[in-house]
C-alpha cells in the first residue's frame, strides 16, 4: 500500500487535525508506512515580514514549532510507528504538494475547514488546492458535524 504518508498539520487551531492524524496513523499501521508531519509556516522571511523580526527570532521560533509538533505527535503516534517532522515556510498548499514531491510521499492525509459555498468561492481551501494540484493520492478528513 503505502509506505511514505504526509500529514500537514495546523497548530493554530486546537483539535483541528487530530482526525486527520489518526486516520494517517492507522494507514501507517495497514501498510507499515512512515509518517511525516508538517507544519507550513506562512512566509517570515518575505522582506516585509522580515523586518519586523530579530535574526534569532525565526531560528527560536521554528525551534519552538518543532516542539510543540513532536508533543502533539507523542499524543497519537504509537511508539513502533516511525514518523519524522518537518517545518517550512510559505504559502500551505503549494508547500505541501513541494515536501511530498521532496520526500517522496504516496498519501497525503489532511484535514479540511467546514466551509460555506460562498467562503470557498472568495478564499478558496489548502485542501481543495491540494487535491486539485497533488499528483498523488489525497485523503481529506472533513470536520465533524
Amino acid at each position: 500500500m503505502y509506505k511514505q504518508i504526509l500529514v500537514p498539520v495546523d497548530l493554530n487551531e486546537q483539535g483541528f487535525s487530530d482526525k486527520a492524524l489518526k486516520a494517517a496513523v492507522w494507514h501507517a499501521k495497514q501498510s507499515n508506512a512512515q509518517l511525516h508531519l508538517l507544519n507550513v509556516l506562512p512566509g517570515i522571511h518575505m522582506s516585509m515580514v522580515a523586518t519586523y523580526f530579530p535574526q534569532d527570532a525565526v531560528k527560536q521560533m521554528k525551534k519552538d514549532v518543532e516542539k510543540q509538533l513532536r508533543a502533539f505527535a507523542d499524543n497519537f503516534i504509537d511508539p513502533e510507528l516511525v514518523y519524522h517532522v518537518h517545518i517550512a515556510e510559505g504559502k500551505p498548499y503549494t508547500t505541501i504538494i513541494d515536501y511530498s514531491e521532496k520526500l517522496g510521499t504516496d498519501l497525503i492525509v489532511m484535514p479540511s475547514h467546514k466551509r460555506s459555498k460562498i467562503d470557498k468561492v472568495v478564499l478558496g481551501s489548502v485542501a481543495s488546492k491540494v487535491v486539485e494540484n497533488s499528483h498523488i493520492n489525497v485523503l481529506v478528513i472533513k470536520p465533524n458535524g
